[in-house]
C-alpha cells in the first residue's frame, strides 16, 4: 500500500517540470479541493475524528493532485506545454502545492469541527431551558408554552390541539427531551421545530433536521 502511494507521488514528480506549471496546477488543485468539501467531510466522518495528524493529511490531498494533473493532461489548451514534461523535476514546487492543500484540508475539517461544537452548545442550551420552569416554546424559543385542556398555546402564534386531552407540561417536556436525545444519538446537529398548518387535519408539531434529512411528529 505504502509502495503504491509512493509510486503515485513519484509519477507526479516526474510529470511536473518547470515553474510555468506551478500557477495552473496550484490553482486547479486548490479549486478542486474547495469543490470537494462534501467528499472530504464524508470521508472524515467515515474514518472518525480520532485520527492522527499524519493520517488526516492524506484524506484527499493525493487524490486531488492526481485528478487535477489528469485533467490538465487531457486539456486541449496544453499541447505546447506538454513538451515541458522532459524538463528536470521540481520537487519543491510539488511539495509547496501539496502543503497548501494539506493546510486547506485541515482548515475545512477545523471549520466543520467548530460547527459541530457550536451545535452541541446550542443543543445543551435548549435542553437546559426545557428543564427549567416554565416550558419554553421549541418553535420560537422565546416565550413560555401554556397547556389547557389538551391545547398547546404560545404568544408566538403556536396553537396545537393535541390528540390527548390529558396532556400536561410534564408529559410534553418529556416527549420533547426524548425526541431530541434520540436524534442526538445519531446526529450532532441541532434540530428545528415547526408547526404544520393543517386544513382538514389538526396542526402538528414537527422536529426536523436538514443535516441528517430526518423529521418526526412530536405532537
Amino acid at each position: 500500500m505504502a509502495e503504491a502511494s509512493g509510486s503515485r507521488h513519484r509519477s507526479l514528480y516526474k510529470l511536473v517540470g518547470s515553474p510555468p506549471w506551478k500557477a495552473a496546477f496550484r490553482q486547479g488543485c486548490l479549486e478542486r479541493m474547495r469543490n470537494s468539501r462534501d467528499r472530504l467531510l464524508n470521508r472524515y466522518r467515515q474514518t472518525g475524528s480520532s485520527m492522527s495528524g499524519g493520517a488526516r493529511n492524506s484524506l484527499l490531498v493525493q487524490e486531488v493532485m492526481e485528478e487535477e494533473w489528469n485533467a490538465l493532461q487531457s486539456a486541449k489548451s496544453w499541447p505546447g506545454a506538454l513538451a515541458q514534461l522532459e524538463e528536470p523535476m521540481d520537487l519543491a514546487v510539488l511539495e509547496e502545492i501539496q502543503q497548501e492543500l494539506i493546510d486547506q484540508e485541515l482548515s475545512i475539517i477545523s471549520e466543520y469541527e467548530k460547527s459541530l461544537q457550536f451545535d452541541e452548545k446550542c443543543l445543551s442550551v435548549m435542553l437546559a431551558e426545557w428543564e427549567a420552569n416554565p416550558l419554553i416554546c421549541p418553535v420560537c424559543t422565546k416565550y413560555n408554552l401554556r397547556i389547557a385542556s389538551g391545547v398547546v398555546l404560545c404568544q408566538c402564534g403556536l396553537y396545537i390541539q393535541s390528540h390527548s386531552p390529558d396532556l400536561t407540561e410534564q408529559k410534553l417536556r418529556a416527549c420533547l427531551e426524548d425526541s431530541v436525545n434520540e436524534h442526538s444519538a445519531h446526529c450532532s446537529h441541532t434540530p428545528e421545530f415547526s408547526v404544520t398548518e393543517g386544513t382538514e387535519e389538526k396542526s402538528s408539531l414537527l422536529m426536523s433536521c436538514l443535516a441528517c434529512d430526518t423529521w418526526a411528529v412530536i405532537l
